[in-house]
């Protein structure tokens, strides 16, 4: 019989898996300590928790286990068509996660051949789906400020193009792309018949947030899809649900790539509960407003950091200054319990790039401990290594 690998399709053979945040669990093994007792700023969730609404909804819930779930998780589409004003349960399609979304959608329209174009540094997983489909991928390089402009994007749109991929506001960047600039990039790409995946699962993190999405107006754009999820906002990153909205055709075709009963029933009725508790979402506004900006303020006194401007509930930083790459600075936090985000990973970025979530003031205070004890000894081990040489030069001259 024939290597078992070489029966896989040669576009999976290839695949790379992406590295994500949160590896918690992995981390808590390798360094033999409890989950608990790792403080995690390389996930960029809910630093409350999920709402209580939501728990108390899969408590009482208990009963549906022994039955399939709805497989069209009419419910939670009908909760999220109020939730989205302007759209209705037709525009809706739900995920185990919107990690599946993102994949369905490559399967639906990314078929062999066909251009993508993906600016970087963004989420890996879109360019792992159209990999998978073996389209092919165009990447738009970063700007020196990380931010996206719509003619740098539309000047490398051609008749090949078949999907633009956005994140907005960006991961791992936290930038947001501008109404003026996000709706050039869609009319024009209406106008050429060109799909336009933007994916706002930080967007709710997002001062001002009605102004940016675009949720709302997938009657009038036809060719977007706008993914969200229940993981950021809401906390219920190990439920796995999320949701994507667009025009009825799109959801049609999507929904028939859908595996069946995807998303579990305590998933479905937990995220339909989250979206009445208006409470913590607006708890959670103000928390995320106020340690943003304490934590923007107190990583930028940091020597050797260059701290981003941050749209989202996380912050981007070039740590090249300070005389650590990302990997060691990594390392060097996890001896004090503490997990941030590597972005070396990312396409588009080198080995200096870090991203740090926002949370609590407690949680933050404690990060920012460590974080400056390390910058101070790896600056000073810099200094003495640069002037070593005019040391031994001194010392050889006085011999």
């Amino acid at each position: 019989m024939k290597s078992i690998l070489e029966l896989a399709r040669p576009e999976v053979r290839k695949l790379i898996p992406c590295v994500h945040g949160g590896e918690i669990w992995s981390i808590a093994r390798e360094h033999d300590v409890q989950h608990g007792e790792v403080l995690d700023f390389s996930s960029n969730v809910n630093p409350l928790g999920p709402p209580l609404k939501a728990l108390e909804a899969v408590k009482t819930s208990s009963w549906q286990i022994p039955f399939y779930p709805d497989s069209n998780s009419t419910s939670l589409k009908e909760a999220i068509a109020q939730y989205i004003c302007g759209i209705t349960a037709e525009n809706v399609i739900i995920g185990n996660g919107s990690c599946e979304l993102i994949h369905i959608f490559a399967e639906a329209f990314a078929d062999v051949g066909a251009e993508v174009l993906i600016p970087t540094p963004t989420f890996g997983e879109y360019e792992k789906a159209v990999e998978k489909m073996d389209g092919k991928i165009k990447f738009l390089p970063p700007a020196p400020d990380f931010k996206l402009h719509s003619k740098d994007l539309l000047d490398e749109v051609n008749s090949k193009t078949r999907i633009v991929f956005l994140c907005n506001p960006n991961n791992p960047t936290s930038t947001l792309i501008s109404s003026e600039d996000i709706l050039e990039i869609v009319e024009e790409t209406l106008r050429r018949d060109i799909l336009v995946f933007i994916d706002e699962d930080f967007m709710e993190f997002v001062s001002g947030k009605r102004r940016f999405s675009l949720a709302d107006k997938v009657g009038t754009y036809q060719n977007i899809f706008v993914l969200r999820s229940f993981t950021k906002i809401f906390g219920l990153t190990g439920l796995r649900v999320g949701y994507g909205v667009a025009c009825r055709e799109i959801i049609e075709v999507l929904s028939k790539a859908k595996i069946p009963w995807n998303v579990n029933c305590l998933a479905q009725v937990a995220a339909a509960a989250a979206l009445q508790d208006l409470e913590y979402l607006g708890k959670t506004e103000k928390l995320i407003e106020e340690e943003k900006a304490f934590l923007l303020n107190e990583l930028s006194r940091v020597d050797g950091f260059r701290v981003f401007p941050a749209d989202a509930n996380f912050i981007f930083i070039d740590i090249r200054q300070s005389g650590l790459t990302a990997s060691r600075l990594k390392q060097k936090m996890l001896e004090h319990g503490i997990l941030i985000r590597d972005c070396s990973s990312f396409t588009g970025l080198d080995e200096y790039y870090i991203r740090i979530a926002v949370r609590t003031r407690r949680e933050n205070e404690r990060l920012l401990e460590s974080v400056r004890k390390i910058a101070l000894n790896s600056l000073e081990i810099l200094r003495m290594t640069e002037s070593l040489p005019q040391r031994l030069e001194e010392c050889s001259f006085r011999a």
